[in-house]
């Protein structure tokens, strides 16, 4: 089952049972009792209710698609410093020079085709990851430049593997869901209370109250299915992509 149409089936759901107990609820209590009338305090309640679980499902989802807007920018942080030092390589001579960029689109050939799906699955980086960057560093760092122009880029190539690997734990920070469980509790119960509220506010079978209490509860799902998409940066329909590596390194032929 697609996250789209489990959305559809969780909104017409919560419309449904909105509706089904406004009209239980007045076959049982009858035509007799009046419900054009309802005590201020509830409204005020039910008003309070409603603004407070607003700025809550705000900052949520405000705090999720941070995290994902973070989780693009160390991507494409990673990616832009693999490129230059591959770029840089230039300087070397072409045995080593080939070795480093072989290095390096072995590192970003592994992350497009294996490490992304692994990451996705286990909510963490691998290690193989780690080893091939890690080599890329080691044959850097171990080899001693050769000429006054090697010299001169060989800190400038490290301090790109540097924060190739900053933000690859970065990367791996951010896999999985990273909003904790009391939030989701919260999230959820805010939810079954202000949705409840309607029904101390004593709403009517009329076709208008009806519509609008079904679409504000399927309003409610849609805006937690949106925190809950949004949760993942890397596992979920709107997650970030290798995009950025296969723009950046289109002569390895990858598919985002």
């Amino acid at each position: 089952m697609s996250e789209w149409l489990a959305l559809a089936i969780a909104m017409a759901a919560a419309c449904a049972v909105v509706v089904a107990v406004v009209v239980l609820r007045h076959r049982r209590v009858g035509t007799e009792k009046n419900v054009d009338e309802t005590p201020d305090v509830i409204d005020y309640i039910t008003m309070m209710i409603g603004v407070v679980y607003a700025i809550v499902l705000g900052l949520a989802l405000a705090g999720v698609w941070e995290a994902r807007g973070a989780a693009q920018d160390d991507l494409f942080r990673e990616a832009q410093s693999l490129q230059e030092v591959s770029d840089r390589a230039v300087v070397y001579p072409a045995e080593f020079r080939d070795q480093v960029r072989a290095d390096v689109d072995a590192y970003v050939s592994y992350v497009v085709k294996v490490e992304w799906d692994y990451m996705r699955k286990n909510g963490e980086i691998s290690d193989k990851g780690t080893e091939l960057l890690d080599k890329l560093r080691v044959d850097v760092a171990t080899r001693p430049p050769a000429s006054e122009l090697e010299s001169q880029s060989y800190q400038p190539i490290m301090d790109r593997i540097s924060q190739a690997d900053d933000a690859r734990n970065s990367r791996g920070q951010n896999a999985g869901p990273t909003m904790p469980g009391v939030v989701w509790f919260g999230l959820i119960t805010g939810a079954v209370v202000t949705v409840g509220m309607l029904f101390a506010l004593q709403i009517r079978r009329t076709p208008r109250e009806l519509i609008l209490a079904g679409c504000f509860s399927a309003l409610i799902a849609f805006l937690l299915f949106m925190i809950w998409d949004f949760d993942d940066p890397f596992g979920r329909s709107v997650s970030v992509t290798t995009q950025t590596f296969v723009d950046l390194f289109p002569s390895l032929g990858l598919k985002g």
